[in-house]
């Protein structure tokens, strides 16, 4: 079972007039700016102290089986040119789960009034699954469920890179490289038959920070695109893409270097298909920074499809420290 994640303007025409994508396997987070470690490896160190990032995810709330997410996220500075992270990931879709950590290396420098960082990710990713909670039409199913209970463990290798200044980001990224045959061979199974994998998943964020009143009020606009076959390695039964590239936009509002809130909308882009686009939800968020360095963070989805009359929406909660070692206090909250 596949579940589908959810701009300057170069990246996004590159991405979006060459995609090629199948369902999108990645989860997905409203609040990507609060946890961007987990799909950009080149994030590490950036903000020059230590910060540390627990998040969960309850994805459709009221439907059965939908996606239910935790992240871990660690990472800080070892010196000026190095940054090192750590990111746990937990994903449960239906009789579906993964558990996966990711250890990130970030080498960063000088250039132009910023810093450019280029990052290399390796990881273990443990998927399993329980086809026993499944109920059959047919009762004598296709051998792809004759092992009850799959589990595999497979390698991830990622890579990404971040450029920053203190008024605006850009960053792309590749956090899984490998792709992984989830078949089990002893099955009987012909190769030229369509079967459920792991595939690349490819991203692009940026955003800008504009002073409206000196600190004490920051208007943050940003964005993020998501895609997965970016290059035709993953298709569908019938060789068509099944899923398409999603964008999510943000407004948000700084005030007073300690609350941020937000809103944000989800689509999918299908302009290579039939020149349409797709809304998928509209979400409102806020956090606060406490001067302890704690920050809490909410955050809440509507669904705009069909779906909303099934699903209560989806909901977010974060919680995050940030630690400076250089001065004996917290620093003010970044803007990404």
């Amino acid at each position: 079972m596949n579940k589908r994640v959810w701009l300057p303007c170069m990246l996004m025409s590159v991405l979006v007039w060459t995609q090629q994508a199948v369902a999108q396997q990645d989860a997905m987070f409203t609040k990507y700016m609060f946890n961007t470690l987990v799909f950009n490896p080149a994030y590490a160190g950036s903000y020059e102290h230590l910060s540390v990032n627990l998040l969960h995810r309850s994805q459709w709330w009221g439907i059965e089986g939908a996606p239910v997410t935790q992240t871990l996220t660690i990472h800080s500075p070892v010196n000026d040119r190095v940054g090192l992270g750590l990111s746990l990931i937990h994903d449960r879709i239906g009789p579906t789960s993964s558990s996966q950590a990711n250890f990130a290396y970030a080498y960063r420098f000088k250039v132009g009034p910023g810093k450019l960082a280029i990052s290399l990710q390796a990881g273990l990713l443990h998927w399993r699954a329980d086809w026993n909670k499944l109920s059959f039409k047919d009762q004598t199913p296709d051998q792809t469920y004759m092992d009850a209970q799959p589990s595999k463990w497979l390698p991830n290798f990622g890579a990404g890179v971040y450029y920053h200044t203190n008024t605006w980001y850009l960053g792309v990224s590749s956090p899984h490289l490998v792709n992984h045959d989830l078949r089990d061979k002893d099955a009987g199974q012909p190769d030229d038959v369509p079967v459920s994998g792991l595939f690349r998943h490819y991203y692009a964020f940026g955003g800008l920070a504009l002073p409206l009143r000196g600190s004490a009020l920051v208007f943050r606009p940003s964005f993020l695109l998501k895609n997965v076959g970016l290059f035709g390695d993953a298709r569908n039964a019938r060789g068509q893409v099944a899923a398409p590239t999603e964008a999510d936009l943000d407004l948000a509002f700084l005030i007073h270097q300690k609350l941020w809130l937000g809103v944000a909308y989800r689509t999918a882009l299908e302009a290579w298909t039939d020149g349409s686009s797709s809304a998928d939800s509209g979400d409102i968020w806020g956090a606060f920074h406490f001067q302890n360095g704690l920050r809490l963070g909410l955050a809440f989805d509507y669904t705009l499809t069909a779906l909303r009359q099934q699903a209560g929406g989806s909901f977010e909660v974060m919680l995050g420290y940030d630690m400076q070692y250089r001065v004996d206090r917290v620093v003010t909250p970044r803007y990404f």
